[in-house]
C-alpha cells in the first residue's frame, strides 16, 4: 500500500533544492571567532529560495545567525510567507537548532509556525 504525504508536506525535490542552498550557504560564513559556519535556506510560499549565513562581529550581540539573514533576505525581497527552513552547520552527529532570537523572528514571520501571532495590549 502506498503512503500518502500530508498535504503541507514538501516534494523530495523542493527538499533537496533547500538542503543544497543551505550547505553552498554555509561556504560564505563569516565565523572568525567561533568558527562554526552556518548556512540556512528558506523556501518562500511560491517557491523560492533565499539563503544566508552567519555573520560574526567581535561584539558579539551584532552578529547575525543564518537563519536571520535568510528570512531578512526573502522580506527584504518582498516575501512574507514561508514554507520550510533548512539550517546546515560542520557538525556531524548531531542537530543545530535556533537559537532564540532566530525563533522570535520565525515567531513574528509566523507563517513558519502556521500560526497568528497575537497583538500585544495597547498601553495608555
Amino acid at each position: 500500500m502506498a503512503h500518502e504525504r500530508p498535504a503541507a508536506a514538501l516534494e523530495p525535490e523542493l527538499v533537496q533544492r533547500l538542503l543544497l542552498s543551505c550547505r553552498e550557504a554555509k561556504k560564505s560564513a563569516y565565523c572568525p571567532y567561533s568558527h562554526f559556519p552556518v548556512g540556512a535556506a528558506i523556501l518562500t510560499r511560491d517557491g523560492r529560495i533565499f539563503s544566508g549565513c552567519n555573520i560574526e562581529n567581535v561584539c558579539y550581540p551584532l552578529g547575525v545567525c543564518a537563519e536571520r539573514t535568510a528570512i531578512q533576505k526573502a522580506i527584504s525581497e518582498g516575501h512574507r510567507e514561508f514554507r520550510a527552513i533548512a539550517i546546515s552547520s560542520d557538525l556531524q552527529d548531531d542537530f543545530i537548532s535556533p537559537c532564540g532570537a532566530c525563533r522570535q523572528v520565525m515567531r513574528e514571520e509566523n507563517s513558519l509556525l502556521n500560526q497568528k501571532v497575537p497583538q500585544p495590549p495597547m498601553e495608555g
